[in-house]
């Protein structure tokens, strides 16, 4: 059974409730767009669509289509179309029971009044952004019970004052380990030329530490109390496969690695090779620091580095010439 639901219905029942949206390295974008959406904090969240709103009894759904939009503070979603899955609420064990003939209020009308969204979804075309932010993908999906945002798409790309993030197949964003990732080509390039790539990307954010503890918790790094959005402090990020870590002037290739934000220092693992210029050092590990460009090379056990130097190569990383 379908039925058009008027815009202040649907505006009133997702008041309050959690919706997402997605470095230094780039990975900060996508946890930007997620916190900020996390409607578990109380602010209202508005959809409309220039087509009908519809809502389908049957699949418990409400579906926005024709350039449908959902803004939450400085927040906005764009797609072709919206889709709310919605469930009947828990019932609260702390409220008093009604007596046993007694009517609930709120449970005939067409949303019964006790329905709650438990996950988001948008479809065509998808644009996620705030008044610094961008994010665009064909399809996002947030799963609102287990906290994850999960974007994919053809073209998927992201863009902060700061950096630029693609990837081939996926974005996601989990929330309840602050982690961001990024699967499939995995691509973050910063302003001063800096870039890191990978099959896989994984970038963790730092706990709020400046909550004092048993206060009410605080908005989200990546949101003020105003709903606007704002960066997130990184940790460290970790890559899987074909890993490149490329500066102005050197470049690191390994199997996998981590990299360390407020050191910017990295760790290349496995088939390992540093290039600078026309230098080049091959080994087991590599300690790379991105600021200086300079990179110590280990061998695998029992066996030596191997590398080619050209005399005189400015900006040479020979390794064990520095130390970061």
């Amino acid at each position: 059974m379908r039925r058009l639901l008027p815009a202040l219905a649907l505006t009133s029942l997702l008041t309050g409730l959690p919706l997402p949206g997605a470095p230094s390295l780039g990975l900060a974008g996508s946890q930007a767009f997620a916190q900020a959406l996390d409607m578990s904090h109380g602010e209202q969240v508005t959809i409309s669509s220039a087509g009908p709103q519809t809502y389908d009894h049957d699949a418990q759904t409400v579906t926005f289509v024709d350039r449908a939009r959902a803004v939450r503070g400085d927040v906005t979603i764009d797609a072709d179309q919206l889709i709310g899955f919605l469930r009947k609420k828990a019932p609260d064990p702390n409220a008093p029971q009604p007596a046993p003939d007694e009517k609930k209020s709120g449970d005939d009308g067409a949303m019964g009044g006790s329905m709650e969204l438990y996950r988001m979804e948008a479809i065509g075309h998808v644009h996620i952004y705030t008044s610094t932010d961008q994010a665009w993908g064909d399809k996002a999906l947030y799963d609102i019970d287990q906290a994850v945002m999960v974007m994919t798409g053809k073209a998927l790309r992201l863009t902060t004052p700061q950096d630029v993030m693609t990837a081939r197949d996926v974005m996601e964003y989990h929330a309840n380990t602050r982690m961001s990732v990024g699967r499939g080509d995995a691509t973050v390039t910063t302003n001063d030329g800096k870039r890191i790539k990978a099959d896989v990307l994984v970038a963790f954010s730092k706990p709020d530490s400046t909550q004092p503890a048993g206060s009410k918790p605080a908005a989200t790094p990546a949101s003020g109390g105003d709903g606007t959005a704002r960066s997130s402090k990184l940790d460290r990020a970790y890559a899987w496969g074909h890993v490149v870590l490329r500066t102005p002037n050197e470049t690191a290739t390994g199997d996998r690695g981590v990299y360390v934000f407020d050191t910017q220092m990295a760790r290349l693992i496995g088939h390992v090779h540093v290039t600078s210029g026309q230098n080049q050092n091959n080994g087991a590990s590599a300690i790379v620091n991105m600021k200086t460009g300079v990179a110590i090379m280990n061998p695998a056990p029992g066996q030596r580095i191997e590398g080619l130097v050209i005399p005189n190569e400015a900006a040479s990383s020979k390794p064990g010439d520095a130390h970061p």
